[in-house]
């Protein structure tokens, strides 16, 4: 028992995000955070995870925030899902690059492993920033060292059924989606425990 504790208590993943991971309008308990908590115990990975997300947080306010959580969790993974508050409110995506290697750096330098969630934006945005928005996720995870999953909506946002995975407001996906998000989430960050045993 006092091993387990202990495994538990060394590896802690950290999730710094958004509306995304904060279980905005949704009941407690049903996002992908506290899915993938439910899945650890399923699969018995001793971990401890740290859910730090702010609905409406940007990359600029998840910068600020993370010196802070860093000293206060020490974690050993670390999760960024920042970006598309960012993109919403039109900042400059160079804004958004050097908020997000600062903080890929910062987790790196305390010891932590990284993995990214790259998100994208609707066409309507123009093709020339549609792209270079995705494309940010993948050249910060390649340069820092992070693991990457390309696009955490992927299996929602472009799904057949994507009317009926998003809340009213066609921004924030439903409980239905947050199984499928955590489903892109889960064989990146668990070979990521798995190398940590």
């Amino acid at each position: 028992m006092a091993r387990a504790v202990a495994a538990a208590a060394s590896r802690r993943i950290l999730v710094v995000g958004d509306s995304l991971s904060a279980e905005y309008g949704l009941a407690r308990g049903s996002g992908w955070v506290a899915l993938l908590e439910k899945r650890l115990s399923r699969e018995k990975i001793a971990a401890i995870v740290i859910n730090a997300s702010i609905s409406g947080d940007t990359s600029s306010g998840g910068r600020t925030r993370l010196p802070a959580l860093l000293a206060q969790h020490n974690p050993t993974h670390v999760v960024i899902e920042l970006g598309g508050n960012d993109a919403l409110r039109g900042l400059p995506l160079s804004m958004t690059r050097d908020n997000l290697r600062a903080m890929l750096r910062e987790a790196r330098a305390a010891g932590a492993k990284l993995l990214l969630l790259g998100m994208q934006v609707p066409p309507n945005y123009g093709r020339a920033y549609t792209q270079e928005f995705q494309a940010l996720f993948a050249a910060l995870a390649q340069s820092e060292g992070a693991a990457l999953v390309p696009f955490l909506l992927a299996g929602v946002a472009d799904s057949p059924k994507a009317d009926s995975l998003f809340q009213s407001d066609r921004i924030h996906p439903s409980a239905a989606a947050h199984p499928i998000m955590l489903a892109n989430v889960w064989p990146v960050l668990k070979a990521q425990l798995v190398a940590t045993r």
